[in-house]
C-alpha cells in the first residue's frame, strides 16, 4: 500500500508517495511561472492543473499504481473567478497579487476592518480573497457582475476531478470571508460585498473523503475512479503536521522564498493588534502565526547584487552559492558590528501588515563591508520572524518548548545557529523537508481511520541537526533587537511616502 501527499504550492507542485512505514518511494515536481506586471500576480490554472496530473502520475508508475489514496495540501488565498458555464474568467490570483491594496489599507484604518478580522482569523491585507474581491466589484465591474463562483485553485482542482464546487475549512478560513466562530461563511461580508452565498464553494472539514473520481481523470493519474482522494488543508498548516510540530510549545519555523512561524492550539484564537492569522487544521485543531514575505528571496537578491564575483568564481570551482554567501557571512561577528537590516523588501505582511514597508541599512558607517551587510540581510530576516515569535507567545497554550525549523534555510549551519541564539530557543532541523506532502499524508491517515491520531509522524520524521542558544550571542542579539523594532516602528509614515514616489516614477 503506498500513500500520495500532493502540494499545490505558489511556483510549483510536487507529489510525494510514502509507504506504510513512512518511507519515501518516489517524488516529482513541477515548476510554472509567476505572471507579474506592476501589482499583479497570477499563475494559469490549467497549467497548474497539468502540473498536478503530471506529479501524480509520474509517482503512480513508478510503484505499479498501487495507491491506497491521495491527500492534498495547498498555497492559499488564490481567487479565480468562474462564469455560470464553469469557465474561468480570471487566471488564478495569488497571494502575492498587491491590486487590492487601497481597499486593504481602507478596511484597515476602520473599525469595519478590525471587526472582520476577529470573526474571520485573516488579517486585513491584499493577500486576501476578501480585498481582491472588493477590486474586482469596484475596479471590473463587468467580472464581477458576471461571476457565478468565487474560487480558489484547489477548488479549481477539485472541480476537474469531481465537478463539484468543495473547499476545505482550512482554505476557507484563510479566505476572509469565513467565519471561524460560526464555521460557515460570514453573510455580513458577503452582503458588504454584494455576493450571494451560492457564489461560493460547499465548506467541509479537511478529513472529508472524495471518491468517484472522473474516469478520464483517474485514467490520467493512473488511479482507480474508486480511489479516495482527501481533501486535505493548507500548505502552512500541513507543514506543522508534518514537521511534528502540533503539540502545545511546539512551533514551526519555514524559511523558503517567504517564511512563516505558526503553532497549533485547540480553539480559535485572535491577536488584539490584527498581526496573527488563525486558520483551521481540523474542525478542533487550529494553527496561529504569521507569514512573511521575505525570506529566501532576501538571500537571492543578496547573492545576486553583493556577492556576483563570489559567486562566479564558485561556480567555477563547482561549489555552492549559497554555501560562499555563508562563508562570507561567518567572517562578521553576531549583530554585524551595529548594522541593521530591515528587510522589507516586497512589503510585509506579519507582523506588520503593510505593503508599502520598504528594506533599509540602518547604521552603516565607513568601518563596515560586503560581509557585514550580507550577514545583516540573514540577521535581519530572523529579527522579522522573531517579531512575529513575541506576539505568538501571548496567545499559546504553553510555553514554547522546541522550534522547529524547515525549508532552504535549514540547510545553513550558519543561519540555524543564528535562529537559535536570536529566539532563544533549542532549534530542531527534522530529516524530512517535504513537510506539507507529509503532512497531507498524515491527515489523510485519520481520515480514512488508518491512524487513530497524528503520533506516529514523530517516528517518521527524524531529526537531522539539533541548535542549542549561546549565551553571549544571546546577550548581544538581546541588545540590538529593540533598536530594530523601534526604527521600524518610527518609520511607517515615511515608508507610505517612499512607496508613493516609487509609483509615481516608476
Amino acid at each position: 500500500m503506498h500513500m500520495i501527499g500532493v502540494d499545490i504550492g505558489t511556483t510549483s507542485t510536487k507529489a510525494v508517495i510514502y509507504a506504510v512505514d513512512g518511507s519515501v518511494q518516489a517524488t516529482h515536481y513541477v515548476e510554472y511561472p509567476l505572471l507579474t506586471e506592476g501589482d499583479r500576480a497570477e499563475q494559469n490554472p490549467d497549467e497548474i492543473f497539468e502540473a498536478v496530473v503530471s506529479c501524480i502520475r509520474n509517482v503512480t508508475d513508478r510503484v505499479s499504481h498501487d495507491v491506497a489514496f491521495i491527500s492534498f495540501s495547498s498555497a492559499m488565498h488564490s481567487l479565480i473567478l468562474m462564469d455560470e458555464h464553469h469557465a474561468r474568467l480570471t487566471n488564478s490570483i495569488t497571494w502575492a497579487d498587491n491590486r487590492s491594496q487601497a481597499y486593504a489599507k481602507q478596511l484597515n484604518s476602520s473599525e469595519e476592518g478590525h471587526d472582520i478580522y476577529q470573526r474571520t482569523g485573516t488579517p486585513i491585507h491584499p493577500m486576501s480573497p476578501l480585498t481582491k474581491i472588493m477590486w474586482f466589484r469596484n475596479e471590473e465591474s463587468d467580472l464581477f457582475n458576471r461571476t457565478a463562483k468565487f474560487i480558489g485553485i484547489k477548488e479549481y482542482i477539485f472541480y476537474q476531478f469531481f465537478e463539484r464546487y468543495i473547499v476545505d475549512y482550512s482554505i476557507a478560513s484563510a479566505t476572509g470571508l469565513f467565519n471561524i466562530h460560526e464555521m460557515q461563511f460570514d453573510e455580513m461580508i458577503l452582503n458588504k460585498l454584494g455576493m450571494e452565498r451560492q457564489q461560493l464553494s460547499e465548506v467541509t472539514d479537511t478529513t472529508t473523503v472524495l471518491k468517484g473520481i472522473k474516469p478520464e481523470i483517474a485514467d490520467k493519474l493512473g488511479i482507480s475512479t474508486d480511489t479516495p482522494v482527501v481533501i486535505g488543508a493548507s500548505d502552512g498548516v500541513l507543514s506543522n503536521l508534518g514537521v511534528d510540530a502540533y503539540k502545545p510549545g511546539e512551533v514551526a519555523v519555514t524559511i523558503g522564498t517567504s517564511g512563516a512561524i505558526r503553532t497549533v492550539v485547540d480553539q480559535p484564537r485572535l491577536d488584539r493588534e490584527g498581526r496573527l492569522f488563525c486558520y483551521a487544521l481540523t474542525r478542533d485543531k487550529w494553527v496561529i502565526g504569521g507569514p512573511v514575505n521575505n525570506g529566501g528571496v532576501v538571500l537571492r537578491w543578496i547573492r545576486d547584487e553583493f556577492a556576483a564575483s563570489e559567486i562566479e568564481t564558485a561556480k567555477r570551482l563547482g561549489l555552492d552559492s549559497y554555501d560562499v554567501l555563508m562563508r562570507i557571512a561567518e567572517l562578521v561577528p553576531p549583530a554585524s558590528d551595529g548594522l541593521i537590516f530591515h528587510p522589507y523588501l516586497t512589503g510585509e505582511r506579519a507582523p506588520l501588515w503593510n505593503a508599502d514597508v520598504r528594506g533599509s541599512y540602518i547604521g552603516l558607517t565607513l568601518s563596515h563591508k560586503k560581509e557585514h551587510m550580507i550577514r545583516a540581510a540573514l540577521e535581519g530576516v530572523l529579527y522579522n520572524l522573531y517579531s512575529v515569535f513575541i506576539a505568538l507567545n501571548v496567545l499559546m497554550d504553553e510555553p514554547v518548548t522546541e522550534l522547529k525549523a524547515t525549508g532552504g534555510f535549514s540547510r545553513s549551519a550558519l543561519w540555524r545557529q543564528m535562529m537559535a541564539d536570536i529566539f532563544d530557543e533549542n532549534l530542531i532541523v527534522p530529516e524530512s523537508y517535504e513537510s506539507s506532502c507529509l503532512g497531507a499524508v498524515v491527515l489523510g491517515q485519520y481520515a480514512l481511520d488508518l491512524q487513530p491520531d497524528f503520533t506516529h509522524v514523530t517516528e517518521w520524521i527524524g531529526t537531522a541537526h539539533e541548535h542549542s542558544p549561546q549565551s553571549k550571542n544571546v546577550a548581544i542579539y538581546r541588545e540590538i533587537l529593540p533598536l530594530y523594532f523601534d526604527i521600524a516602528q518610527s518609520l511607517t509614515e515615511q515608508y507610505t511616502r517612499i512607496a508613493n514616489f516609487q509609483r509615481r516614477v516608476n
